[in-house]
């Protein structure tokens, strides 16, 4: 059977593919911008008929019905990074989070960890050979494909077929669902004067030819805005979003000095506007690989000049940085922050660095503190990190002792809440 007949030969509606997935079954699906909606939309009808199936996956945006209240007993989230759809489920307790490094996730399904009965994902139109592209998100979607039992796609000819170890033949589906629909977007907000500060200090940090990996928001599209020049800069990161593609068009990234794919821009997802879904569209300059070769600290390390740029919630005077909880409250998950920073610290001339404002809730509260609130986790430890940058400057921390450790930070702390912080490190014994 050649694959085209093999293909009419799986065309199923959406009802009728998710008739595969019973009770008991542990499922995972793609997230980001490549959630399989008319599959999702599918089995959520079905919930009376199953129980205890087990929802496998990343960061979920827009609106989950399997996630609402009254669907727990019928499908449970093991959410493998937090999200705005899981995220009030998760801490009603209704659904599971899994604290691990983004580049660990395939892992758990290669070595049965989370043993995997079906993966539905989304995909692109098959090519001449039978070939659909992951699109979007990669992530975890390939090992996901590899190890389940059963793989249902959903065919969207809006998906873009992104280049790269990204491709699903259609010998491996068991079920395929045409179903053309938007994906979801993110459209960039314009960068406040905070995030343009920080985006200064950061810019001081990055040197011509230098590999970047930034994610999505104010701060890393300021950072990306603000690169001028002829800085043949190169991107090697989890995510791209608006602000990287806009860096490209400019001419800053031209991916020439990178030691691994040389003039390539390597990514494993890409989320932003339907502009960014059109540029990666069959984009030579873009290859799209698995989490677990993006984000292997490994991989990062390998390039010269790597500069991570990560967020956090909040950093304690010693270094400590949360950025997947507000205290108990889980607000997202460990992401790529930890792969990246530690590959860029073992790099040559590598700068991992956390970027945050020194402020919340509109200047009412510090992010610099003396401790994380109660309940909060540390995602990033003090010995991983190097740089941290506020608004009001950069705090070099590798190789400082405690003392001098608060005293960076408080010089980049916001200047009303300074006295506290040194109040506080007085009271603990690091400072005299």
């Amino acid at each position: 059977m050649n694959w085209l007949d093999d293909y009419n030969s799986k065309l199923k509606t959406a009802e009728e593919a998710v008739q595969i997935i019973q009770s008991g079954d542990r499922v995972y699906y793609g997230g980001n911008a490549a959630i399989p909606q008319a599959l999702v939309r599918a089995l959520a009808l079905r919930n009376d008929e199953l129980e205890d199936v087990q929802l496998n996956h990343v960061l979920l945006i827009g609106d989950d019905p399997l996630s609402v209240p009254g669907m727990e007993r019928h499908f449970r989230h093991n959410s493998l990074f937090v999200g705005p759809a899981d995220r009030k489920a998760v801490n009603d307790g209704r659904a599971d989070y899994v604290p691990i490094f983004l580049h660990q996730i395939p892992r758990l399904f290669r070595e049965g960890i989370v043993p995997l009965d079906v993966a539905m994902i989304q995909v692109s139109p098959p090519d001449e050979h039978g070939f659909m592209s992951l699109g979007v998100e990669i992530l975890a979607s390939t090992a996901a494909c590899q190890m389940a039992k059963t793989v249902i796609a959903q065919v969207n000819e809006r998906m873009p077929r992104v280049l790269g170890d990204s491709f699903i033949h259609v010998n491996r589906v068991a079920a395929i669902v045409e179903r053309s629909e938007a994906l979801p977007t993110l459209e960039p907000q314009p960068a406040t004067d905070v995030e343009k500060a920080i985006a200064q200090h950061v810019l001081g940090l990055i040197k011509p030819g230098s590999t970047m990996q930034m994610g999505i928001g104010g701060i890393p599209d300021s950072v990306y805005e603000a690169m001028e020049g002829d800085l043949q800069l190169g991107i090697h990161t989890e995510m791209i979003s608006d602000g990287g593609m806009r860096a490209i068009q400019r001419g800053v990234v031209t991916g020439t000095h990178k030691t691994l794919h040389a003039g390539k821009v390597v990514l494993t997802f890409a989320l932003g506007s339907e502009e960014l879904y059109d540029f990666v569209d069959n984009n030579p300059l873009i290859e799209a690989h698995p989490v677990d070769y993006v984000n292997d600290p490994f991989t990062v390390h390998q390039h010269e000049n790597m500069v991570a740029v990560n967020s956090a919630i909040e950093v304690d005077l010693t270094g400590q940085v949360c950025s997947d909880s507000i205290g108990p409250y889980i607000y997202s998950g460990f992401g790529g922050q930890v792969d990246f920073i530690r590959g860029a610290a073992r790099s040559k001339g590598g700068r991992p660095i956390i970027a945050l404002p020194a402020t919340a809730k509109r200047g009412e509260m510090s992010r610099i503190v003396p401790f994380l609130k109660q309940g909060a986790g540390v995602v990033t430890s003090r010995a991983d990190v190097h740089y941290v940058v506020t608004e009001y400057g950069v705090a070099n921390l590798f190789g400082k002792n405690l003392r001098e450790r608060v005293e960076a930070l408080m010089s980049i702390a916001d200047p009303k809440f300074q006295e506290e912080l040194e109040l506080s490190a007085k009271e603990r014994k690091l400072l005299q």
